[in-house]
């Protein structure tokens, strides 16, 4: 990229699709309250200061039960750190607890410790599957494309195996990667992780914070493009200007002589992907309001087709 980042106040700020929903006063409480902490990544114990007001009806006791595993560190969760992110009484989270085992809503890991079941995961491959669909995700980039020239693609969460990104989707027009430099190598294992690049950052910074902090203790691919960011405390920090902006700009992060911007795919409050624009280096103008406003532009029209689908026929 040539020249320098212009100035944030010149910048196109574009905040994701859960800044225009209407939300509920617990999660806008839990966000100020992480707000107002030093520098990085909070901590994932920082939910207990933001925990909400006891609920008396049962089904709501469910669903802030499942709400709360997102809320520590770890896959499996004991019954008394769950009693503390809800505040609801020990016994009750047990009760809850032990109703979901044999329906498979709730897995138990030994005694006393409990993950989210394999019913969960199958709802949320269900409804992930059906959203935005193929054909809309290959218009919106190939218009992405269209608009600025770059290669666009799109990456989608991967949380088995380790959280990961996965290119599953892209606009390339008449660009050969080879002649640009770019290879099938490290554009794969390098793209993979979180931690690197545009794509991975406007994924990461929307995360909750326990998964953000394991990303972040994960060691840097090998071999990893000159401008990846090596400095733990300097990647905590930039997540709060992604979320901030609404996007991440990268300079060779990935693949060496190449920059990028990239803005989250958004569900509710949550990144379940990004789309990221791709240029040479030198390709990149100073001013990059305009490829910002349109890479802005394509992650929002995909979180709104993810968040309010077309009905079926």
């Amino acid at each position: 990229m040539t020249g320098s980042e212009p100035p944030l106040e010149t910048q196109v700020s574009v905040a994701p699709l859960a800044a225009d929903r209407s939300l509920n006063y617990e999660y806008r409480h839990r966000n100020a309250v992480q707000g107002s902490m030093a520098p990085g990544i909070p901590s994932a114990r920082a939910a207990t200061a933001s925990r909400p007001a006891a609920v008396t009806s049962s089904h709501a006791r469910v669903f802030a039960l499942q709400e709360a595993f997102t809320q520590l560190p770890g896959g499996d969760q004991g019954v008394l750190d769950l009693a503390t992110v809800t505040g609801m009484p020990d016994s009750t989270v047990h009760r809850i607890l032990q109703s979901g085992v044999p329906g498979g809503a709730v897995d138990q890991i030994g005694r006393g410790r409990y993950r989210p079941g394999p019913t969960i995961i199958k709802a949320a491959i269900h409804a992930m599957a059906h959203v935005p669909g193929a054909t809309t995700t290959q218009k919106v980039l190939a218009d992405l494309h269209r608009r600025t020239g770059g290669a666009s693609l799109l990456f989608a969460l991967a949380p088995f195996g380790g959280l990961r990104r996965l290119c599953t989707d892209y606009a390339w027009g008449d660009m050969d990667p080879g002649e640009l430099g770019v290879f099938a190598h490290p554009l794969v294992t390098h793209s993979r992780s979180l931690r690197t690049g545009a794509s991975g950052r406007a994924i990461l910074a929307h995360l909750p914070a326990p998964l953000q902090e394991l990303v972040v203790g994960e060691a840097l691919p090998d071999g990893a493009a000159p401008g990846a960011i090596r400095d733990d405390r300097v990647l905590a920090a930039s997540l709060g200007e992604i979320r901030r902006r609404g996007y991440a700009v990268a300079r060779e992060e990935v693949v060496p002589g190449w920059a990028a911007i990239a803005a989250p795919v958004m569900w509710g409050d949550v990144a379940v992907g990004s789309v990221a624009l791709a240029k040479p280096a030198g390709a990149m103008s100073i001013d990059l309001s305009e490829m910002i406003g349109q890479t802005c532009r394509a992650a929002r029209l995909l979180s709104e087709h993810t968040a309010a689908p077309a009905p079926a026929a």
